[in-house]
């Protein structure tokens, strides 16, 4: 597989930072704070890589729209009460996205954040540097949509064949499907083995930075 790609896109949480579970115990607070029923485990991570209003309408059916306000409002409170640094990335992501920069690869990200959440876990990492292009779901349609993708691929005016998608959940594999692009799964985020198979990555790694040994 050495070689055959130019682009890499990344989905950030769950993929380049360790933010599952805490994304987990925000959205599992909000819903106590305000009055609904706690969400399973599994239900928040199934959705996680979805835009926040997309995941929200899966998770809570039944907000009207001043009730999803409300746990919008509670879920971002939560998530940034907590500081993002260097230490949230998984163990080796800055050298692994600083090797390949240096090899002349392409570097994205696509990610169910919104532009201000991004930005901001971007800075506190320490990795805005490393991306030649990155794309929000507040800046065009939540995963598993192709746009992103499409996006991505336009504006850096790469060939399909030569671009894939490295993420930790369905959304991203489907995402991928989706747009037509070769993905390779990575298990150390939302969703398990058998369920990104289904999907039929090229490649499912137990960590992100085992891409440096394939790629």
């Amino acid at each position: 597989m050495k070689n055959r790609f130019d682009l890499i896109v990344f989905d950030w949480d769950g993929t380049l930072v360790d933010s599952v579970d805490w994304i987990v115990h925000c959205l599992k607070k909000a819903a106590g704070d305000q009055g609904c029923v706690i969400p399973k485990e599994q239900d928040v991570k199934d959705i996680i890589g979805l835009s926040l209003y997309k995941a929200l309408d899966k998770l809570f059916p039944d907000l009207d729209e001043t009730a999803q306000q409300r746990m919008v409002a509670s879920y971002s409170e939560a998530f940034f009460s907590k500081k993002i640094t260097k230490e949230d990335l998984f163990v080796g992501v800055n050298d692994m996205l600083l090797t390949f920069k240096q090899a002349g690869y392409q570097l994205a990200v696509a990610t169910g954040k919104s532009r201000h959440g991004l930005d901001k876990a971007m800075l506190g990492t320490g990795l805005e540097n490393f991306f030649n292009i990155t794309k929000c779901a507040d800046e065009t349609a939540s995963k598993p949509s192709p746009d992103m993708l499409d996006a991505i691929v336009r504006e850096m005016n790469v060939s399909k064949e030569r671009v894939v998608m490295v993420g930790d959940s369905t959304h991203d594999m489907q995402m991928a499907i989706n747009a037509g692009i070769p993905s390779i799964a990575v298990l150390c985020g939302a969703n398990s083995q058998e369920q990104l198979q289904q999907y039929n990555p090229l490649l499912n790694l137990q960590q992100t930075t085992e891409l440096l040994k394939v790629l």
